[in-house]
């Protein structure tokens, strides 16, 4: 990715962040269960050149299955089919370092990133969902604090056993027979809190040393794991101001862990509703205005994750950010909007229902509804502004608007030179402007045949 130009990955959520656009007179409810619907948007995005197609992920059901998809389908599986359909895109499902094993993850990844030539990627999480817990026959979920112990550890593992096997371990030495070198091959043996791994992993280094970790978290915690270990961050911004201090934030982090700050990419993630001009904007907008739920309850899950008692604000009643809790509540299922909608006040009162149209009723993500020209101008502002180095794409309606975005949007970045034309040569680390790793292992021999 060349330093004048930014990236951009494309979510696959479906139906989108309006969760009840199934109900759309010309949508299927059943679309988000349907390969051939996720194969047409990947390979969509493959041919406008998007570096990456991601896919969020939840091991519980969530409550909201009551009016529209709740999680759905395993990103890891999801994203597999589809690189046996594709050639170029990365592919980025989320993994739960709470409910997951290094060992097993470390196999799969790597497998992948063998078998896509370089295009492999994870997003991890904690898990904020405590439904989560009982699916794993543990009796209760950890709390913040433990979890993130738990994801410091478990990446500290994995990138262990992605780096267990040195470069040029195979030596396929066919006139003596010998084809791996056990002397480069090399054991984790492991022992902390949570895990006990000996390694190595059974598969070699992969095209990209170990796949491209991406980390979403806004507390200090959340923000210290991603600075260590983290290619690429995805945030939540709902200000100018609130990103780029987020991603200076990281930035210094990152260089307090002897990492050179440009070896961290920030993806600012952000919904759009594209329309062919603002007028066609506009109407869509009121028909997924329309399947969302009352208001009443929207205002009322909002201000739970601001901390707020119910019925302290009316739909249409001023909020201020002196209104807001001194600091967030950290057991909060969602720390980031809370900081968000702190920030977003910080600009000027709004009303709960401004605050609600602003991220598309779900809270977590900005909104931008408009034109083709007037969402590339926001993207190209925002970046300027360094508030991020790309986007992660979300999609109001995804089986509408990520093909506008594709075919209508990526055209104008293109031109203003804000995209890359063709895909850069190389694996996904390449294209996103990522330096191979360094290892952060000790080297252990597997054997005392090593090298024999």
């Amino acid at each position: 990715m060349s330093s004048d130009q930014f990236h951009l990955n494309f979510s696959l959520m479906s139906p989108g962040h309006y969760r009840a656009a199934w109900r759309l007179a010309d949508a299927d409810p059943y679309a988000y269960l349907d390969v051939d619907h996720y194969v047409r948007l990947a390979r969509i995005a493959e041919e406008a050149g998007i570096d990456a197609v991601f896919q969020g992920d939840s091991p519980a059901l969530g409550p909201d299955i009551a009016t529209g998809t709740s999680g759905g389908l395993d990103g890891f599986t999801l994203l597999a089919v589809i690189a046996g359909a594709t050639e170029r895109i990365g592919l980025l499902p989320t993994v739960s370092t709470t409910y997951s094993t290094p060992y097993s993850l470390a196999r799969r990844f790597q497998t992948l990133d063998h078998l896509t030539r370089g295009r492999a990627a994870l997003n991890v999480v904690t898990t904020g969902n405590p439904a989560a817990a009982a699916n794993f026959g543990a009796s209760a979920h950890p709390d913040r604090d433990v979890r993130y112990r738990r994801a410091h550890e478990f990446l500290d593992v994995i990138t262990r056993l992605w780096e267990s096997w040195e470069p040029d371990a195979i030596v396929a030495d066919k006139a003596t027979g010998r084809f791996g070198d056990r002397g480069r091959i090399h054991a984790v043996d492991h022992h902390g809190e949570f895990f006990d791994v000996a390694g190595p992993l059974p598969v070699p280094a992969s095209p990209q040393v170990r796949p491209v970790v991406s980390q979403a978290g806004e507390t200090p915690a959340g923000l210290e794991l991603a600075a260590e270990y983290a290619d690429v961050v995805f945030a939540a911004g709902h200000t100018v101001a609130k990103a780029r201090a987020s991603r200076d934030d990281v930035r210094a982090r990152a260089r307090a862990h002897g990492r050179d700050a440009d070896s961290i990419k920030y993806s600012l993630g952000v919904i759009v509703l594209v329309g062919t001009d603002q007028e066609d904007a506009e109407r869509r907008h009121a028909e997924l205005d329309a399947t969302l739920p009352p208001i009443e309850h929207l205002v009322s899950a909002l201000l739970s994750s601001l901390g707020l008692p119910a019925g302290a604000f009316g739909p249409d009643d001023v909020i201020r950010s002196a209104d807001l809790p001194a600091e967030p509540n950290l057991g909060a299922f969602s720390v980031g909007t809370y900081n968000n909608t702190r920030a977003v006040l910080a600009e000027g009162p709004r009303t709960l229902r401004e605050l609600v149209a602003h991220t598309a009723g779900i809270g977590t993500h900005r909104l931008v509804a408009g034109s083709p020209e007037h969402i590339a101008d926001d993207l190209e502002s925002w970046w300027r502004q360094g508030a991020a180095d790309g986007f992660t794409v979300m999609f109001a309606d995804t089986r509408v608007d990520l093909e506008r975005f594709a075919t209508l949007v990526v055209p104008i970045l293109k031109e203003r030179g804000l995209f890359h034309r063709e895909y850069p040569q190389g694996t996904l680390r390449d294209r996103l402007g990522l330096p191979l790793p360094a290892a952060r292992s000790a080297r252990r021999p597997v054997a005392s045949t090593a090298g024999k």
